[in-house]
């Protein structure tokens, strides 16, 4: 089909949990996630997201191909579909509360415009090939939701927040290297609480508590 470029959209899922990646190190493209590590976790959605990348890449090696791999974190941003997705439920919940604690982990964030800009970034781009990190920003909980108070101080925000032990952060350096330019957290948060509130996602449901999303339920920080 004389096909030269395949963009395959994968997830900071494939990169971002590896124990043994040295804690004063950023997270490049050179990272992986352990495989074994997220079964023992019954991390089933990072199974995925490593086999599918892995498999594109070789793919791309054994068939001459060029495969270039996107990698984004929680993605925030307006939403355009009728259903809630996983990430927006989760900032949902921190600002809504409830009676699940969260660790004080360290989160990684992108707008949704920005992913859709890197995506026609390296499709456009003849140099672009393999591995992209598309996380510009780097919070964690409490962060986040000191952040959100001052932005819309009239929600009642999570209160159960777990100090724990930080990661390496991820760094995107390479994507914006190659010309990407991310808005700042603070543009993406008011544009997806605007989004929600116009939305009604933000009132309080009929007496059924606010729950974190299962992907975020974890009882150590990876």
């Amino acid at each position: 089909m004389k096909v030269q470029k395949v963009i395959v959209l994968s997830s900071t899922a494939a990169v971002d949990f590896n124990p043994n990646w040295p804690e004063d190190r950023l997270k490049d493209e050179s990272c992986w996630s352990d495989k074994e590590f997220c079964k023992e976790n019954e991390d089933w959605y990072s199974v995925a997201k490593i086999l599918a990348e892995q498999a594109s890449l070789e793919y791309a090696e054994k068939n001459g191909l060029n495969v270039v791999t996107l990698c984004p974190p929680l993605v925030f941003g307006p939403l355009l579909q009728p259903m809630v997705n996983t990430s927006s439920k989760f900032l949902i919940y921190v600002m809504k509360g409830g009676p699940d604690a969260m660790n004080n982990k360290l989160w990684h964030t992108v707008d949704v415009r920005d992913v859709a800009d890197a995506l026609l970034l390296v499709y456009e781009k003849a140099e672009s090939s393999g591995r992209y990190i598309c996380a510009p920003n780097n919070v964690c909980t409490k962060d986040l939701v000191n952040l959100l108070k001052e932005m819309f101080p009239k929600y009642s925000y999570v209160n159960n927040i777990i100090d724990v032990d930080r990661k390496a952060p991820i760094t995107s350096q390479r994507l914006r290297d190659l010309g990407w330019e991310p808005r700042k957290l603070e543009e993406t948060l008011t544009d997806s609480v605007e989004c929600y509130e116009k939305a009604g996602l933000l009132q309080d449901s009929a007496g059924r508590p606010c729950r974190l999303p299962h992907l975020f339920r974890l009882a150590g920080d990876q």
